[in-house]
């Protein structure tokens, strides 16, 4: 298939959730910030047209769009699918666990999920400024409560989100909320760079974002100036990458392109991607990537371009936390 192909095909698995946890926790968000998100929230969904200038109804999962672009998983709940309280640390260095359950229609725990990328939740945390990302597994018990060790490296908030697919639900659905750690707050939110360095391997990522459409987007990871060609299966892909867009932290969930893994078989030094970005603006990127048996996470931000192209700019150092897995 031609890069042509291949970016039309993918495009379509591309999930983009915005922000209505915030929304949902307002006691840790100012009312003025929430008021205005869902204000923009709202007339997202009145730009839903048909080219002939008649009212599109959304679809089950979608609550309006951006940029032409369909929003999902706007809050909490979705469909009658509700993620509960997150339950964590609440200081800074105390040892516990991240806890959470999710209930469907019915308001009883959800225990029977499809699997998707060979999970049946994925869990992403990262702190409002884009920093201290981290991305993991929980286990489920068999009540419905998933839990994993957790232990809280600085203050502040922090968006957790839950993608998961409920058995006969038809389709995914990514559930968000806010957690607040309390303690000093040091900002540290990601400048502008296409470079990282992690754990002895060089990662870089080429190509531009253009707001409103799909780019493509190319990540070369190397060690000692040579490039690596061992890239392991890592969630049945040879790299998997998370968009946020700053400031409100819309989320965009990507995978490869390309020809479908084999089993066994490594890779290297590229993985390529198609990512649709819904608005102008700055996004966080973070690559995770598995080498021997552990997995890595290079970490980048991006400017968008208009619409006729161009690469973002690019700094020489990365200023970005690691999250673990």
């Amino acid at each position: 298939m031609n890069a042509a192909g291949r970016l039309g095909a993918y495009a379509a698995g591309v999930v983009v959730v915005f922000t209505g946890a915030f929304a949902a926790a307002g006691a840790v968000v100012p009312e003025q910030a929430v008021q205005t998100w869902m204000q923009q929230a709202e007339g997202a969904q009145m730009d839903q047209h048909t080219d002939e200038g008649q009212s599109q109804a959304p679809s089950e999962t979608s609550t309006g769009t951006h940029a032409g672009h369909q929003v999902q998983g706007v809050s909490v709940e979705q469909n009658g699918y509700v993620l509960q309280e997150v339950s964590a640390p609440a200081t800074v260095g105390a040892a516990g666990e991240l806890s959470l359950t999710i209930t469907g229609p019915d308001g009883v725990a959800v225990t029977d999920f499809e699997t998707e990328h060979e999970k049946d939740l994925h869990l992403i945390v990262v702190r409002s400024d884009g920093s201290h990302y981290r991305h993991v597994h929980p286990v489920m018990d068999q009540d419905g409560r998933w839990s994993v060790p957790w232990q809280w490296e600085a203050a502040g908030t922090y968006r957790v989100y839950a993608d998961i697919t409920p058995a006969g639900a038809g389709e995914g659905r990514t559930l968000t909320r806010t957690v607040e750690v309390a303690g000093t707050l040091e900002p540290d939110a990601p400048e502008v760079t296409a470079t990282d360095e992690v754990d002895g391997f060089e990662v870089s990522v080429e190509g531009g974002l253009a707001a409103g459409t799909t780019s493509p987007l190319r990540v070369t990871v190397t060690r000692d100036g040579q490039p690596v060609t061992t890239l392991e299966l890592y969630l049945g892909a040879y790299g998997h990458l998370v968009a946020l867009r700053a400031g409100d932290l819309a989320y965009l969930h990507v995978h490869p392109e390309g020809a479908e893994p084999v089993a066994g078989q490594t890779s290297g030094p590229e993985v390529e991607f198609a990512t649709t970005t819904p608005s102008p603006g700055r996004y966080y990127l973070y690559f995770d990537f598995q080498v021997d048996g552990k997995v890595h996470t290079a970490q980048f931000a991006l400017d968008t371009t208009d619409t006729t192209g161009g690469t973002a700019t690019k700094s020489s150092t990365a200023t970005a936390e690691h999250g673990g897995h």
